[in-house]
């Protein structure tokens, strides 16, 4: 606990410093160009507005916003950690809601995407509060819900914002029974195949926060590692310290420090 307070007086310190090609093509769901192009013929392709990203912090996939770095420099260290450990899968989490840790989902898996020999695979696992999708302007389609209660294959789920070796599986509704849903062995099975399929994806999911409900405690076993986002000023030291109990069995890879 005592080097999680040290990180984050550091960091509050400097606020400038924030902790491919496929080889392979989905299934169904696109084909590799000559050269370094995907091309995708299922996944629907939804465009992605610069403008109205950068008003909600969406900020990596603009080259003229000078935040997009804090972004690279957090890809580097959380790659390097994952890599060594051989680890494919994860989770993004908050003590609480109004963290921002669904921002920091999404401007990580762009700034992965931007690698050439890397994929990135966004899932939205917030099933009481999903966000991934009103973010980048997605309204409609079949959803991740759709998959785990059989109504739709994995490919049909999958949405391409525009950007290459990017791909997300939004959530529209909150989804009722959701900590029952998340620690069943339909979401374990998805996990798996998600993690097992391409070498070279990285697959993030955009968990709940970690107080208030037992979500993200049902789903953290199943997933390679986490990543806690603190909002600055937002998270006292108690709720830090409780999220820390909670993943104390998981692979904790550090804390964002987030808003600040």
């Amino acid at each position: 606990m005592e080097r999680i307070k040290q990180a984050v007086v550091k960091m509050r310190r400097e606020s400038d410093s924030v902790a491919v090609q496929a080889e392979q093509c989905e299934k169904g769901e696109s084909e590799p160009r000559i050269g370094k192009t995907i091309v995708y013929r299922r996944t629907r392709i939804v465009p992605f507005s610069l403008t109205n990203s950068s008003r909600d912090r969406i900020v990596a996939a603009d080259p003229g916003d000078p935040r997009r770095s804090q972004f690279g420099v957090l890809r580097t260290k959380v790659l390097q950690e994952m890599e060594k450990n051989g680890w494919r899968t994860l989770a993004i989490t908050s003590p609480r809601s109004g963290c921002g840790k669904t921002v920091v989902a999404i401007n990580l898996a762009i700034k992965i995407a931007q690698m050439t020999d890397r994929t990135a695979l966004l899932v939205d696992f917030d099933f009481r509060r999903p966000q991934v999708a009103n973010y980048l302007g997605i309204t409609e389609g079949y959803s991740l819900a759709d998959v785990l209660h059989g109504r739709a294959d994995v490919a049909d789920a999958l949405v391409n914002p525009d950007m290459p070796r990017l791909l997300l599986m939004p959530m529209y509704q909150p989804e009722p029974n959701s900590a029952e849903l998340l620690s069943s062995s339909g979401v374990g099975d998805l996990i798996a195949e998600l993690r097992t399929r391409y070498t070279d994806r990285v697959v993030i999911f955009d968990l709940p926060p970690l107080l208030g409900s037992d979500d993200a405690i049902a789903v953290l076993p199943k997933i390679d590692c986490v990543l806690l986002v603190v909002g600055d000023r937002e998270s006292s030291w108690a709720e830090i310290e409780e999220s820390m109990e909670h993943l104390s069995s998981a692979s904790f890879l550090g804390t964002v420090l987030n808003k600040n």
